[in-house]
């Protein structure tokens, strides 16, 4: 005997219609009522890494436009980073950033904005190194970022659009 797909839905329908309704509340999700504080860790995996790759991509491809905007979101994830996580064991997470990430951005901006390739690569590196010296000084070593060498964005184009 073979079923339709509308003779399986139309049993589904029965079995949960016929299930209590307290019994039918407690299959549905149910959510915490407990506020979700991310580590910084999640939201370093999160939030930042994935901004640095984008970033990163579009400056290889010469996507100025894109570029920029990946570094205005990686500008205000790192200052959301401050506000949500401002210690981290003894570091103070909004001077480490200021330390290590501020310079280099400030030259990714201008390299953005003048459209320079090799300033924007090594403003980029700069910024990789940067974010390592931070994982070095919270007493996380083990935490080394690269310069990207694929897209971990396989949806995405990074090269700019055309011209019209």
């Amino acid at each position: 005997m073979t079923s339709s797909p509308r003779s399986i839905l139309a049993l589904a329908i029965l079995l949960v219609s016929a299930v209590p309704g307290t019994a039918r509340q407690q299959m549905d999700e149910s959510k915490s009522a407990a506020p979700y504080h991310p580590g910084l860790g999640e939201l370093m995996t999160a939030f930042v890494q994935p901004r640095h790759i984008k970033l990163g991509l579009a400056g290889a491809a010469q996507n100025w436009a894109y570029a920029a905007y990946e570094l205005g979101e990686l500008t205000e994830t790192f200052d959301d980073v401050a506000e949500l996580v401002p210690k981290h064991g003894n570091l103070a997470i909004p001077e480490a950033i200021a330390s290590t990430v501020k310079q280099p951005m400030s030259a990714l901006d201008a390299a953005i904005k003048a459209k320079d390739a090799a300033a924007f690569n090594k403003a980029y590196a700069d910024l990789t190194a940067s974010c390592n010296a931070c994982h070095q000084s919270a007493d996380h070593p083990v935490i080394v970022i690269q310069v990207p060498m694929s897209s971990a964005f396989p949806d995405q184009d990074f090269r700019p659009p055309p011209q019209k």
